[in-house]
């Protein structure tokens, strides 16, 4: 029997543990740095869905054979049933989200199809008591839903380029024969660029499998096969995440032209909205004068093809830019560099005066060409594609900017980045969403095709690098030998890709194995725009850097889950200085020549490295707890480390 004295010593150590804690937990969230020397961020919350995103419009078999038993022992219906649930409860709060049923009125009737919740602000419940209510009776009319489907989702407002999509789950191919439903989907998808069907086969095979992926291959989407009732949750999960999950754009609508003649004038900067079409050139202008022609300019396009929707490898776009009297001042080309699914792809390309050719850095009239490569056999929809152009102030004559910045030197590819436990996050869609970090450990999740976003403060001299941790996913039991990917990709401000250097790997393959992907750049130097290195070129100024973060399309096939959870470790390497200028203090005021070293601290606000008076304060009083009793601690805190160890799945 333990004495009362005991007891008080425990509750002593309990009350100096907490004591402890307390100070850190102070100043994380204040946004200062803890005593690792890692900036804390303020806590990070679940985005609101954005006006004129998109839509989701679910399309349930109610057929006679979905009252047939499932593998789980239930019915198909009730396993459609839990699926539904499944999603809605996932779903982002207000994303608009409805419901259409077939099948479930009238035995024998080729036009059973009933609207069973109008498309609207997400009403879960209402969706589950929809749902619940249904029993399958009838035939199974796909053709004649689909194109009713589409009539339910409401047009995106003038202006905007939200996604509109149709979710199919049936048990089978449509038995009414008229309309085809695989030509229904591909009228559908021509007659709108921003309508995607994806369709996914419960207990199918044969031509059935056949009708349903072809319904999902003309309807800009992706087939799903769901042989269980875990399957189809699942599934179901993934695509209508992926809906509400779509790139969110930003800025007012255009149209580009055939030829240079008559393409649109472009006001720097701006943010505009076009479509382009496979094999297509489209062509755009801006006028540079008075002090913009002084200044570099960027030009970025980013192409939003249907998640998962099929490519080739070099698939892609390219962009030229040219002088008046057609002197080309630069070109640049991205491509996927996989055919296992789309997904976003930026292009950018630059005018900056003094470095090239002399008509380049004239005032005058500029136009871009913008192209889209398109292999046979990749998706044929229009993309949409969001054009930015954007422009840096012109370097005074009384600065001296400092040298160029050639190397990773502490940002190299053995760096010490931060560790501890996670703090959860959600990317953003895209870059105008992008979720700001500092340096610190994230968690996320990403489902199979999809990107996720984040945005990074980096100040002059000052460097990014981080890596990514994909986790020890468990497998689906039928994915064999399945192998997918993973990607990283940086762009700097002006939406410029920053490529790997020779010091990085940002692409690896995926098996539901962890892997790590790493990625960072040179310091940031204004001399770096003059530079032959491709990853050095674009790392020329201050701001938002962004880490764009892809899973392959491929990793459906597996990965148990619906998501798959990484972790990234982002830090900010050295201190941040005012300007570009060799003589430039740093942030915090204290004077620094070019090139003297301050040590390694975050970009938190300026101040040295190393842990602040309070951070010490609570590493003494650490001290004097291992001596009363700490012990107990030391374990706890292995276990919480041990519990976000990416190699242990499921412990996230």
């Amino acid at each position: 029997m333990r004495t009362g004295k005991g007891r008080t010593a425990r509750v002593m150590v309990g009350a100096l543990l907490l004591t402890v804690l307390a100070a850190p937990l102070t100043f994380a969230a204040s946004g200062t740095a803890t005593a690792s020397g890692t900036a804390a961020a303020p806590p990070v919350t679940a985005r609101d869905v954005a006006s004129g995103n998109g839509s989701l419009q679910l399309v349930l078999d109610s057929s006679g054979s979905m009252a047939e038993k499932d593998s789980s022992g239930g019915t198909r219906m009730r396993a459609a049933r839990a699926a539904v649930s499944t999603l809605v409860d996932s779903l982002p709060a207000g994303y608009p989200t409805g419901l259409r049923v077939y099948g479930a009125d009238k035995a024998g009737s080729c036009t059973d199809t009933r609207l069973a919740r109008s498309v609207r602000p997400l009403d879960r419940e209402g969706i589950k008591k929809a749902v619940a209510g249904t029993e399958p009776r009838g035939e199974t009319p796909i053709g004649l839903s689909l194109r009713k489907a589409a009539a339910d989702l409401p047009r995106t407002s003038s202006g905007s380029l939200g996604r509109r999509t149709i979710v199919l789950i049936s048990d089978g191919e449509d038995t009414c024969r008229r309309p085809d439903p695989c030509e229904v989907a591909e009228d559908l998808a021509e007659d709108g660029v921003d309508l995607r069907i994806d369709a996914i086969g419960f207990h199918v095979r044969g031509k059935a499998r056949e009708q349903l992926a072809c319904v999902a291959e003309k309807g800009n989407g992706r087939y799903y096969d769901a042989r269980d009732a875990d399957d189809l949750a699942r599934e179901l999960e993934r695509a209508g995440r992926l809906s509400a999950d779509g790139y969110r754009f930003r800025g007012t609508r255009v149209t580009g032209t055939a030829s240079s003649a008559d393409a649109p004038v472009l006001r720097t900067p701006g943010q505009y909205l076009d479509t382009l079409g496979p094999g297509e050139t489209r062509w755009y202008s801006t006028r540079l004068e008075g002090a913009s022609a002084a200044s570099a300019v960027d030009f970025a396009a980013t192409g939003v093809p249907g998640t998962g929707t099929a490519v080739g490898r070099l698939d892609g776009l390219k962009a030229t830019l040219r002088a008046s009297d057609g002197t080309m001042c630069g070109d640049n080309r991205s491509s996927f560099q996989q055919e296992e699914g789309a997904a976003p792809l930026t292009v950018a390309v630059s005018r900056v005066p003094g470095y090239g050719s002399d008509t380049c850095a004239k005032p005058g009239l500029f136009t871009v060409e913008l192209t889209r490569d398109t292999a046979d056999g990749s998706d044929r929809s229009r993309w949409p594609v969001e054009l930015r152009l954007s422009s840096e102030k012109a370097l005074p004559s009384s600065v001296t900017p400092s040298a160029p910045a050639t190397g990773y030197g502490a940002g190299g590819k053995d760096a010490a980045l931060p560790t501890g436990i996670p703090r959860d996050v959600e990317g953003g869609t895209g870059f105008n969403d992008a979720t700001r970090l500092r340096a610190g450990v994230w968690r996320d999740t990403l489902l199979p095709g999809q990107t996720r976003w984040y945005r990074v403060p980096v100040g002059w001299r000052q460097q990014l690098r981080y890596d990514v941790e994909f986790a020890n996913e468990p497998k689906r039991a039928e994915s064999g030998y399945g192998t997918s990917f993973v990607a990283a990709q940086t762009y700097a401000p002006g939406r410029l890709p920053v490529p790997d250097g020779t010091e990085f790997t940002s692409r690896q393959s995926y098996r539901g194995d962890p892997v790590k992907v790493s990625q960072g750049t040179v310091p940031v130097a204004w001399k770096n725009r003059a530079e032959p290195g491709g990853n050095l070129r674009p790392v020329r100024r201050d701001g938002d850097y962004y880490l764009a973060v892809t899973l392959g399309a491929g990793a459906s096939e597996i990965a148990a889950n619906a998501a798959v959870r990484v972790v990234l470790r982002i830090d900010v390497k050295g201190r941040a200085k005012k300007g570009p200028g060799n003589d430039a203090p740093f942030a915090d005021g204290s004077a620094a020549a070019d090139g003297a070293s301050a040590g390694h601290g975050r970009e938190d606000g300026g101040g040295t490295a190393g842990p602040r008076p309070a951070a010490l304060a609570g590493a003494g009083a650490a001290a004097v707890l291992a001596a009363a009793g700490g012990i107990f601690y030391a374990r706890r805190r292995r276990a919480r480390v041990r519990s976000t160890d990416v190699r242990r799945g499921g412990t996230w």
